[in-house]
């Protein structure tokens, strides 16, 4: 299949590689140069413009937040290069409120418009084993899911409404980072009384919570392994507005998830925004007079 493919960031990059290794022609565009060497001598071949990538078959968008999309498919006019007929599959983490407009400008131009953000970190995109939240038109998902095969372990479809898929993200990264304040909390509150931060979180995620989001995150707090990012913490910020914003839109409440923005907001002001978010347990020990 011919693709398109915008966005080559740690999640981005990694996924193009795996196209390739399937048999996939794949043009990328990047807004900085620096990953685009090493995907060329994979195979992929660079273009100029988001336009010119876009010029495919199925179009995959992976971009930071609601203004890149914007920059990139408006400012920069890449809507402009999808054919009708064609898919655009957007695996960013956006709001509910673009999800919607991007799928009306695309039924205009005659264009299938998926979202399709993911549940997984780097290491998990390089494997392939990606879980992928999906909405859109049914018979666009048919056709692009051979492509969910080869990046991901399951394809999740929340129905045909495009900002389905992104409520079911925020919703999950909400509870992740509920599950990533709890922890950090907790374990200040262990070390508090003297008992090593490492020895709770061991006890903790070897009985109650012996499951990946606390394993995983309570391992990287424990050895302060924030850097690099699989996740930095202000995309956490990030998601927790869009969760608040979409909230808002329909009238559901989300407490915690004020708490969660004003603890990684504590985390941005002391410049923790590009470690990974599990760092919140730095700003629950630094509350708390320790680190």
């Amino acid at each position: 299949m011919e693709l398109g493919f915008i966005g080559l960031g740690t999640m981005g990059a990694p996924m193009v590689l795996n196209l390739l290794k399937a048999g996939h022609q794949v043009r990328v565009w990047n807004r900085s140069p620096a990953p685009l060497e090493a995907l060329v001598q994979a195979g992929a071949q660079a273009v100029d413009s988001p336009a010119l990538a876009a010029n495919a078959e199925v179009l995959i968008s992976m971009l930071g937040d609601d203004a890149a999309i914007r920059s990139v498919f408006i400012d920069a006019k890449a809507l402009h290069g999808l054919a009708p007929g064609s898919v655009h599959v957007n695996m960013s983490t956006v709001s509910v409120a673009l999800a919607k407009e991007m799928a009306a400008l695309h039924a205009e131009r005659g264009v299938a418009y998926v979202s399709a953000p993911v549940l997984g970190r780097v290491d998990v995109a390089a494997a392939g084993n990606l879980n992928i939240l999906v909405s859109g038109p049914a018979d666009a998902l048919a056709r692009v899911q051979p492509l969910f095969d080869v990046l991901g372990r399951k394809t999740w479809p929340f129905g045909e409404c495009a900002e389905l898929a992104c409520v079911a993200k925020l919703s999950a990264n909400l509870m992740i980072a509920a599950a990533i304040e709890s922890t950090a909390e907790a374990s200040t509150l262990a070390s508090g009384y003297g008992i090593s931060r490492a020895a709770f979180i061991d006890m903790i995620t070897s009985t109650l919570f012996a499951v990946p989001v606390y394993q995983g995150y309570g391992k990287l707090m424990v050895d302060k392994q924030f850097e690099p990012a699989g996740f930095k913490l202000s995309l956490g910020l990030k998601d927790i507005r869009l969760a608040l914003e979409a909230g808002e839109a329909a009238q559901v409440p989300l407490p915690f998830a004020s708490v969660l923005k004003d603890n990684l907001l504590d985390g941005m002001a002391h410049g923790q925004g590009d470690q990974d978010w599990a760092s919140l347990s730095e700003v629950s020990a630094r509350r708390a007079g320790a680190r």
